[in-house]
């Protein structure tokens, strides 16, 4: 785990930079930022002169936009744009999205010779399986990164796991599919090809007859002669499977590998970040530490909600004070635009109906902003920093449970942005946020 001792703050760099560090891995549940933070930290380690492929699951293609890629498919793309410089020149960024169809057709093709691997590809079983069975996308995706490590082109992988409904998917993954493959139907399935030619016909018609009948009533029979006809193909692979996902599991316990949990500022996200960071110990994966992403904080935190709203009330019943016959105040209204001021208005440009102000309540105020006066303008502003003020203290202490339950973790906090990331110049301020992450966020 890469920690300051002094802060308990995660260091993005060193662990980038450290040549031993192969495999990055971004966990965590779905919507939190995993492949925006994958991303950043790819092009900050290839800016840093390492050579990276960052391997995206993510079918928003949010990635392929931000490099400034038309599309990613199943090949690594180069990413233009991104150079060393000084001692870290040689660096390159390539990027590729996991196609779970592709990925399984290519290992077909690469353990089944031509005859055999024509059959599966063209077995509607296999085409239904390899689209989308429960578990396929993650498996694929510990495939993709077994393939790209065994080439050693890169110096650093950069995994986005898939966003499933659960985090631990992309680790349970080789051994549900493992499950399947030696489940009971498919040896049931299994056994008659074995057998072979007549005595197979024997074996199948005198103790399976009432299975196969059963099974083709459920799954209908063509359903079923095509599942059949792919195990028979795919009986010799099979191992070949479960040795691939146990060589790739035990990668990702390698000491070269880093797993970093990916979480927002909220209870659901962290209480599943602890469950993973319970999870990644009890199997010994190495852990580097929890990125916690969109933080939000104020450059007036002395100024706390209560304070801010107390001010505000007391401007509220200063303003109504002085609001008696007599004593308001006679605005002249602005001179109006001569350009504008000959174009027609829509019906659609005018209000349907008064919205009332948040710091006045007086419809009529807030037709007219300018009409506004500074006592309720200021009132409103204080009641927004309260507001944010709230979120600022609700966040941390979701953030303060997970620390007290999880003192070793080290944490990196990534400031709530105002928009989407979209080119290399939005992820290099992310990059530059993760490094210095220790310090929680300071901007409105």
């Amino acid at each position: 785990m890469t920690l300051n001792p002094a802060t308990g703050a995660l260091e993005i760099d060193p662990l980038l930079d450290d040549p031993a560090t192969r495999i990055v891995v971004c966990c965590g549940s779905g919507g939190v930022g995993k492949t925006t933070t994958a991303a950043a930290l790819g092009l900050r380690a290839a800016e840093r002169g390492r050579k990276v492929v960052v391997l995206t699951i993510d079918p928003a293609r949010r990635l392929a936009q931000s490099m400034g890629i038309d599309s990613l498919d199943n090949v690594p793309r180069r990413v233009k744009g991104v150079e060393a410089t000084g001692d870290a020149a040689g660096g390159e960024l390539h990027a590729m999205m996991l196609d779970m169809k592709r990925t399984f057709d290519e290992i077909v093709e690469a353990h089944a010779d031509g005859e055999r691997a024509e059959a599966i590809l063209n077995n509607p079983f296999y085409q239904s399986l390899s689209a989308g069975f429960a578990g396929t996308q993650e498996y694929m995706a510990m495939e993709k990164l077994g393939q790209l490590r065994a080439r050693d082109t890169w110096d650093l992988i950069v995994v986005d796991t898939p966003p499933s409904r659960s985090a631990l998917d992309f680790l349970d993954a080789p051994k549900r599919l493992g499950s399947f493959l030696d489940g009971k139907l498919i040896r049931v399935l299994m056994a008659p090809a074995k057998v072979g030619g007549r005595a197979g016909m024997k074996f199948l018609n005198v103790g399976m007859s009432m299975m196969t009948g059963a099974l083709g009533k459920l799954l209908g029979g063509q359903l079923l002669r095509d599942v059949q006809t792919f195990v028979a193909a795919m009986d010799t692979m099979f191992g070949g499977f479960r040795t691939r996902a146990d060589a790739t599991y035990k990668l990702l316990q390698a000491p070269g590998t880093a797993f970093l949990v990916v979480a927002a500022p909220e209870r659901d996200a962290l209480r599943e970040a602890a469950y993973f960071v319970e999870r990644l110990a009890a199997e010994r994966m190495p852990l580097a530490g929890l990125v916690l992403n969109r933080v939000h904080g104020s450059g007036a935190d002395r100024l706390s909600a209560e304070r801010a709203l107390a001010a505000a009330e007391n401007l509220d019943e200063r303003r109504i004070v002085d609001q008696t016959p007599g004593k308001e105040e006679v605005r002249t209204p602005p001179e109006p635009d001569p350009e504008s001021a000959s174009e027609p208005v829509s019906e659609s440009d005018q209000p349907s109906e008064p919205v009332s102000d948040p710091a006045s309540g007086s419809p009529a105020a807030a037709e007219n902003p300018a009409h506004l006066s500074t006592e309720q303008l200021t009132a409103g502003l204080l009641r927004l920093h309260a507001e944010r003020m709230r979120l600022v203290a609700r966040e941390q202490r979701t953030r303060d449970r997970f620390t007290a339950l999880h003192p070793e973790v080290a944490v990196a906090e990534i400031a709530a942005l105002p928009g989407d990331v979209h080119d290399l110049a939005g992820l290099r301020d992310i990059g530059d946020r993760l490094a210095a992450g220790g310090t929680p966020a300071g901007a409105e």
